[in-house]
């Protein structure tokens, strides 16, 4: 899928087709097809494998220069259909021509640069556009963290009451989004630090010109991007920690259980062995008394409540 959308100057946002596209326009590619990589590569000069580079799921987090061309590629966090999170590597192309962007999937990121909120960006203003993307991509980490802990919360609460396997594996679902989140905020940030030491490079200045509140706001984003890294870091060590007690919870349990079994087992085994003896055909006590079965009955008893007993002492019924 592509869109082409260009800011006015009356800051509204207006759509384009291929045949519109002008100076300053922002390429959307989705998922694109190879047909519609082919047709942008043509129309912006721009090698076909430069536009692919994003569509990889394991691409890292990194900057590239390739005849004139930039290209930045980011993390961004991702909830997919079955609820879980996962990150995507969101391509950012700077020509002198416009700004592509590139994605394998449809995100919230870019989906939140439209016509309502045309106003907060520019697409010719290329250093600022990029800087507006990678600070939302910062706030996505930290609204998604937020959802991730209240979920954990609930689950928590779920275990306390009761363990079952549905709730422990939300918990490893919710420790591996944090992981992702953990990889790719660390990557970002690398990445964010690199375009900071060289936006008063010749190949920067001569795509994305940075201006002072430029700078400043690249600051901020690196600030935020620490900020959420941080914060997931401190989650998923807390996150850790919580799968650690609950497993030493589940093994006390199961500990508990094992040595109340053995209790009954030895408990019941009495009457049993008893029974036994007192049946060998071999001369025993009270085998001339009329009332022997009442005694051995009563023994039995003595013994199995003796044996209760003190298994109740130490703490195993």
């Amino acid at each position: 899928m592509i869109e082409i959308y260009k800011t006015q100057d009356d800051k509204s946002l207006k759509a384009l087709s291929l045949n519109e596209a002008q100076s300053g326009s922002w390429f959307n590619l989705i998922n694109p097809t190879f047909e519609e990589i082919q047709k942008v590569s043509i129309i912006l000069d721009i090698e076909e494998d430069f536009l692919r580079n994003s569509l990889d799921a394991d691409e890292l987090s990194r900057t590239e220069f390739e005849d004139g061309n930039l290209l930045v590629i980011t993390n961004v966090p991702i909830l997919d259909d079955e609820g879980n999170f996962d990150t995507l590597p969101l391509g950012l192309i700077f020509t002198h021509e416009g700004v592509i962007t590139v994605c394998s999937k449809e995100n919230k990121i870019i989906n939140s640069f439209n016509h309502d909120t045309s106003k907060f960006f520019d697409t010719r203003d290329k250093a600022n556009f990029m800087l507006s993307i990678l600070f939302r991509t910062a706030k996505f980490y930290l609204r998604y963290l937020k959802i991730i802990n209240k979920r954990t919360d609930e689950i928590e609460d779920s275990l306390r009451k009761t363990t079952n396997n549905k709730a422990l594996f939300e918990l490893i679902e919710a420790q591996k989004s944090l992981v992702y989140f953990t990889t790719a905020l660390k990557d970002n940030r690398i990445m964010l630090e690199k375009i900071l030491k060289s936006v008063n490079s010749k190949n920067m200045q001569g795509l994305l010109k940075f201006e002072e509140d430029d700078i400043d706001m690249l600051e901020d984003v690196i600030i935020e991007t620490k900020q959420a890294e941080e914060m997931v870091e401190m989650h998923r060590t807390i996150l850790e920690s919580m799968m650690d007690g609950f497993a030493s919870i589940i093994n006390n349990n199961v500990n508990q259980v094992m040595k109340f079994l053995a209790a009954i087992t030895i408990i019941l085994s009495i009457p049993t062995m008893l029974g036994s003896f007192w049946g060998m055909n071999v001369p025993v006590p009270f085998a001339e008394n009329a009332n022997g079965f009442i005694c051995v009955i009563i023994i039995s008893i003595l013994c199995t409540m003796g044996a209760a007993i003190f298994f109740r002492k130490k703490s195993l019924l």
